[in-house]
């Protein structure tokens, strides 16, 4: 029996968690809609979520490995080291990119359709973890490269992987829903984007931060998802500090609540403001 969509007041606030649920299909459309329009037209395709990070990876082995001599403070490589940080920050930084202009790309459908608006959004980031996981591969080959294989401790994975989403998540609502009825935010994610590459520790291990600022650095969500992938991806050699990483997850967890408070408070406005 096909669903009936009932109009009634009140209706799409007491029922829209279910709503989420009844639209499900949306997500795969939206995302698989996003991955090929992402390559449409382009001579490698998916390649460049691998080019992207390998290239930066070299840069920054370069810079700050052989020009600055920044220690790795560990005995795996430097360039491991990197890429094992840059492969949540990437994620992180498309999914904040695709999910602040993902409402405002979709205007048509938004002001013609009813619908969940969370589930745009949010289709965004699922379609930047497709990229994660094309560029994930390319870490296989790095460690056949450096003679360095993984152990056990990549099993864990997948629990810092999904501390990066909620981190995603959590400011990219929170942005979104300000990106429609502030189109100044099309300039401020970039320079967000560029800014947090080189305070969260992607080219340098975060145990260089002087103990004193520790628990302030923590405050970025980003330092506890990137010590948690060189910890899984680098077997355990990076230090992990639980009390920092109890931090991070805290601030991505109330970053979260005020992104979905923020967003369902201004979502009524979307389909005018668009």
């Amino acid at each position: 029996m096909k669903d009936i969509l009932v109009i009634e007041a009140g209706r799409t606030e007491k029922h829209y968690w279910k709503d989420l649920w009844r639209f499900r299909e949306l997500f795969y459309i939206l995302s698989w809609r996003d991955i090929k329009v992402r390559y449409k037209q382009t001579a490698i395709g998916a390649l460049w979520s691998i080019i992207r990070p390998l290239l930066t990876m070299i840069i920054f082995t370069f810079i700050f490995r052989s020009i600055a001599n920044v220690p790795a403070g560990l005995h795996a490589p430097y360039g491991l080291m990197v890429y094992a940080g840059l492969l949540p920050w990437t994620f992180f930084s498309t999914a904040l990119s695709e999910a602040s202009n993902s409402l405002i790309t979709n205007s048509n459908l938004i002001s013609k359709v009813y619908f969940p608006r969370l589930i745009v959004p949010t289709a965004s980031v699922i379609t930047s973890l497709v990229d994660f996981f094309i560029s994930f591969v390319l870490m296989f080959g790095l460690y056949a490269w450096y003679g360095y294989p993984p152990d056990w401790h990549i099993l864990v994975l997948p629990l810092f992987l999904l501390l990066a989403f909620l981190a995603s998540m959590g400011i990219g609502l929170f942005i979104t829903a300000l990106n429609v009825k502030y189109r100044d935010f099309r300039y401020i994610v970039p320079f967000i984007v560029q800014f947090g590459l080189y305070v969260s520790p992607v080219a340098f291990n975060s145990n260089i931060i002087p103990e004193k600022w520790r628990y302030v650095y923590a405050l970025n969500p980003m330092v506890g998802v990137i010590d948690g992938f060189r910890w899984s991806l680098l077997r355990g050699e990076q230090e992990l500090h639980w009390d920092t990483m109890l931090i991070s997850l805290s601030v991505s967890l109330l970053l979260l609540w005020a992104g979905i408070r923020r967003f369902r408070k201004m979502e009524k406005s979307f389909a005018d403001l668009i």
